[in-house]
């Protein structure tokens, strides 16, 4: 979206302590409110998560508020319109901590926001502000091993279906975000097990999510696949976002009902999210040589 110079610097001015200030108003308030909340887990479970869902909502919901109406970053969605409060398993390439931000605009289209739950790295509970509020949200916490991973996840997965909690549960398959050694070594990798080789991004991990389809084919419904796509590379950075270097963002979403996944068959599972990351790969490649030469 165009702005004079003027008007976008009174807007940097503006966004970039506003953005600063949510973090401390997450970690000295809100993360406080949601360890308060503990006291009301053993009576209510229901009430809990409606506070929690809340607390989600109000900070998450602000930062939506700031991509879309301070820093002004036109969001440009294509593919599959996505119904409102849909239970989903949600897979996207990842580039930049700006992914998330992407993903919060796409979360609260759906009516979601307040019900996104992330695969993170364990270490991230151990973060104020974001680490600790997603511990009170059932965000999956993994050690990268499967052996320890495996046993925490079915039993967070019995916890969403017997507990019916609404989902909008995050994947970024590839593991890690997006970076030229990283690409190099997906490649090396690819060219010895025979697959695709990617050229923007990375080989998928596939046990993560044929766990996920069959833990919770019962209880989802959709599997979002999206692919996010900036103006140019390098991808920016969440702190580009709010200072007001991010100007439009692509976002291409495709939806594939849980009933026409092959739930039962493993081989077909990996094959699927292979396929759609061969796909998502080219879209990418078509779209970055598409805005080289743009300024």
């Amino acid at each position: 979206m165009w702005m004079s110079p003027f008007e976008r610097t009174l807007r940097r001015i503006i966004c970039l302590p506003m953005g600063a200030l949510s973090f401390v108003y997450l970690i000295c308030v809100i993360n406080p409110a949601q360890m308060l909340s503990m006291v009301i887990y053993p009576f209510s479970k229901s009430a809990f998560r409606a506070f929690n869902t809340a607390c989600a909502n109000h900070i998450w919901g602000f930062w939506v508020w700031m991509a879309y109406r301070v820093a002004k970053i036109d969001f440009r969605f294509s593919g599959d319109a996505l119904p409102p409060r849909e239970n989903s398993i949600v897979v996207s390439n990842h580039q930049s901590m700006a992914d998330i931000l992407l993903l919060l605009c796409v979360a609260k289209r759906c009516q979601r926001l307040g019900h996104m739950k992330f695969f993170v790295k364990d270490v991230l509970r151990f973060v104020p502000g974001p680490g600790w509020g997603m511990v009170f949200l059932d965000c999956i916490f993994l050690k990268r091993n499967w052996t320890e991973d495996k046993a925490h996840i079915e039993r967070l997965f019995s916890k969403f279906r017997s507990e019916d909690i609404p989902i909008f549960l995050v994947s970024f398959l590839e593991g890690t975000r997006f970076r030229p050694g990283k690409l190099a070594q997906a490649q090396a990798f690819a060219q010895q097990r025979g697959l695709a080789v990617p050229q923007h991004t990375l080989v998928p991990r596939t046990k993560g999510f044929v766990a996920s389809v069959h833990g919770l084919h019962a209880h989802i419904d959709a599997v979002y696949d999206i692919t996010l796509a900036y103006e140019r590379r390098p991808v920016p950075s969440l702190l580009d976002c709010f200072a007001l270097r991010v100007r439009t963002v692509d976002i291409h979403i495709r939806r594939t009902p849980v009933e026409a996944l092959p739930v039962d068959d493993e081989a077909a599972l990996s094959d699927w999210v292979f396929a759609s990351y061969k796909e998502k790969d080219a879209r990418l490649g078509h779209h970055y040589s598409g805005t080289q030469g743009e300024g």
